[in-house]
């Protein structure tokens, strides 16, 4: 893989492009329901100079129930603008290095046309771990000029993945923890039932990631990590999760597999879960 292909950065790049006007950085972190602080309380204590905040739940669709659904491409144009972002910069996406959020903003920049975005390798984790530089409060930069248009082979709703069930033409992969894909362990959404979409298979996230150092595993341990669970990485994937966020660290790790095409159920375990949602299944894949 080339440092062009590779959709990761270091963080030693990083720090080398830290004043350049056309690398825009961006923390997106996120948390699940309830866990405090608050991603944004987090931002404004500290973030890598000159990070802007990337709201997961801002930049969504709010006429939708499900949470952080994507929205359409005026508003993301709109969001990102709003981020002082133009469309011949460079996006860096970090989160704060448990890989959560940062993967969900680098595929929406690329369902929506803006190929040159990077993740940080690491993020905040090993940025801070490093002894690099940090500053306090919101960055509030000049609006940029951004277009977006939305490609939709980059996402799947629950239609097309109820239909898939019968045609299996594509893989669905969840990321979520082996308790909560097996139905034994409780969904942290309390109107959620318990289990996961029938004939998928169990890649959970934050096995592809060290946990002491935040940064991705080499490439071998990605590729068994995936194939050890049945999962065929020459045949369709989509990948799913609790809400759409975490499943993306999967689509980076695949990405880096050289795995192009895939595709992400957007609504994944918060809407095919709810009380009067499709079929369920419990236990191991």
């Amino acid at each position: 893989m080339t440092d062009t292909d590779d959709p990761l950065v270091t963080t030693e790049w990083l720090a080398a492009h830290l004043d350049d006007p056309k690398v825009r950085v961006i923390d997106a972190t996120f948390k699940l329901p309830g866990v405090l602080p608050l991603p944004i309380d987090d931002y404004l204590a500290a973030h890598i100079p000159g990070a802007v905040f990337f709201d997961v739940d801002a930049v969504s669709d709010h006429g939708n129930p499900n949470p952080h659904m994507y929205p359409d491409a005026a508003q993301f144009a709109r969001d990102i603008e709003a981020l002082g972002i133009s469309t011949g910069d460079t996006v860096v996406a970090y989160d704060a290095g448990g890989w959560v959020a940062a993967p969900r903003a680098w595929w929406m920049f690329l369902s929506f046309g803006h190929a040159n975005v990077k993740v940080l390798d690491g993020g905040l984790k090993k940025w801070v771990r490093e002894g690099r530089p940090m500053q306090p409060g919101r960055v509030t930069p000049k609006p940029g000029n951004f277009a977006a248009r939305l490609d939709p082979g980059y996402v799947r709703s629950q239609r097309q993945v109820l239909e898939n069930i019968e045609t299996r033409a594509e893989q669905l992969v969840d990321a979520r923890p082996r308790g909560r894909f097996e139905g034994t362990a409780p969904e942290p959404r309390p109107e959620s039932r318990s289990g996961h979409i029938p004939g998928s298979r169990n890649v959970p996230y934050a096995g592809l990631f060290d946990a002491e150092t935040g940064v991705m595993k080499p490439l071998d341990e990605l590729r068994k990590s995936f194939t050890g669970a049945g999962v065929d990485l020459a045949k369709p994937i989509v990948t799913s999760c609790g809400s759409g966020v975490s499943a993306l660290v999967l689509t980076l790790a695949l990405y880096r597999l050289g795995v192009r095409g895939s595709a992400l159920y957007d609504g994944s375990w918060a809407e095919w879960g709810l009380p009067d949602g499709p079929p369920v299944a419990t236990g191991p894949a």
